[in-house]
């Protein structure tokens, strides 16, 4: 090989390192602006920050005055994102309106590819020679526009290449701005919520402790008011139902010597008595569905309003009945009894007028809840007839119980107050 080739082949070389270095320049290059675009663009987590910060980068590299970024939202068709450089007012308008209708439009985007499209069709200011097209998203589309190198030198591949690598890079940083700002409002709206949350427990607090309030009492009502009356002010706290004629049954109670048993034993020791005698026939009459309406010493009025007539009478016989078991019962707990208390009952069925009496006094107003007529005056009339321990029926009574009970005519009887004489029976 003669000298004259060896150089040849000598300066080929060196022109190919020469193109090595060139690209390898060129890609230092590239990284070094990708490195900075990304450290600027990655560093914040506001939407326009990032749009900012990427223009001022992309401008700075490529040498150019002029460049704008603006991303549409599709859904709603309206810029959600715009940051320009070097334009006038009424250019930034036309680049807002035109940059939308490109994104907007399907076919615009296809053409728009060179500076020969963007000023054929006029949509963008004629500074504008570059445009690229990306999607954030599936809602979202951006556009950027960049004017003249200062340099003068035409946009090449070699451009297109890095323009395309940093956009790519900027969709990454927008997606995470955009979940930062969902995950941010995400918050808001739990903390919005919590605070929601917090009132409604704190409502609900209050609720609870009113309807403590309100069984604490309804637990003391129930012991010195009627179930019946219970149930009414529950129903209607406000009204008083008016009184009307009812079928139902009614049970006198006394306890016989009750004076000489209080000269026997005592006040103490009486009260003692009467309360374990009364706590258990509270108990037969509740088990038996009865009301007790009053109360008076050694004495009780009970009404069974049951709406099936023979079903009143029944339960107030076995309520009767009950009661004088436990009579025997409950002597047997005390030794200062020589015998069993004498639980006389009378009991009485048919109509009489059922519902609240209202008194008014210089105190004030008394609601009561009774049942009125001459049913209960006879059926307190049949108790006074009952002597050791005697349960006695009216007539209407003992119809009503001999398919289940066998009661004992006593014969015809003239009570006091009451003009015609009453059949009474007795169990």
């Amino acid at each position: 090989m003669n000298l004259q080739d060896q150089i040849e082949i000598l300066r080929n070389s060196l022109l190919q390192a020469e193109n090595i270095q060139t690209e390898l320049d060129r890609r230092v290059y590239y990284l070094k602006t990708l490195y900075d675009v990304s450290r600027d663009i990655f560093g914040s987590v506001h939407y326009e920050t990032i749009l900012k910060n990427f223009l001022m980068m992309t401008m700075g590299n490529f040498g150019v005055a002029e460049g704008f970024i603006l991303t549409v939202d599709l859904p709603s068709e309206k810029v959600n994102g715009f940051v320009c450089v070097g334009f006038q007012d009424d250019d930034t308008a036309l680049l807002r309106s035109g940059g939308s209708k490109i994104l907007l439009s399907a076919d615009l985007s296809k053409v728009m590819q060179n500076e020969t499209d963007l000023k054929s069709h006029g949509l963008l200011p004629p500074e504008m020679i570059c445009a690229i097209m990306f999607d954030v998203n599936t809602d979202c589309k951006g556009l950027l526009g960049l004017g003249s190198k200062l340099i003068g030198d035409p946009y090449n591949a070699d451009d297109q290449e890095l323009m395309n690598t940093l956009v790519n890079n900027l969709v990454v940083a927008l997606k995470n701005a955009r979940s930062f700002e969902e995950i941010k409002s995400l918050n808001l709206d739990l903390q919005e919520k919590n605070v929601q949350l917090e009132k409604a427990l704190i409502q609900l607090k209050a609720s609870m402790r009113k309807v403590e309030l309100l069984e604490s009492i309804k637990e003391n009502l129930s012991k010195f008011v009627p179930v019946t009356v219970s149930r009414m002010i529950e129903k209607s706290p406000t009204t008083i139902p008016d009184s009307k004629k009812q079928d139902l049954s009614v049970l006198f109670l006394d306890i016989e010597g009750y004076t000489k048993l209080c000269e026997k034993l005592g006040s103490s020791e009486t009260n003692k008595v009467i309360e374990s005698h009364f706590s258990a026939f509270m108990d037969a009459i509740y088990a038996n569905n009865g009301d007790v309406n009053e109360t008076a010493g050694d004495g009780l009025m009970v009404l069974f309003l049951n709406e099936d007539k023979t079903t009143n009478a029944l339960e107030a016989v076995r309520t009767a009945l009950m009661i004088r078991k436990e009579a025997v019962r409950i002597y047997e707990e005390f030794d200062i009894l020589y015998r069993p208390l004498d639980i006389n009952m009378g009991i009485n069925s048919g109509e009489a007028l059922v519902g609240a009496a209202k008194f008014e006094t210089y105190t004030g107003s008394r609601l009561t809840y009774t049942a009125r007529g001459s049913l209960t005056n006879v059926a307190a009339r049949i108790g006074a007839q009952a002597t050791r321990g005697g349960i006695y029926l009216s007539k209407s009574t003992a119809d009503r119980v001999k398919g289940s009970f066998a009661p004992k005519p006593k014969g015809k009887f003239k009570l006091k107050n009451v003009s015609e004489e009453i059949e009474i029976f007795e169990l």
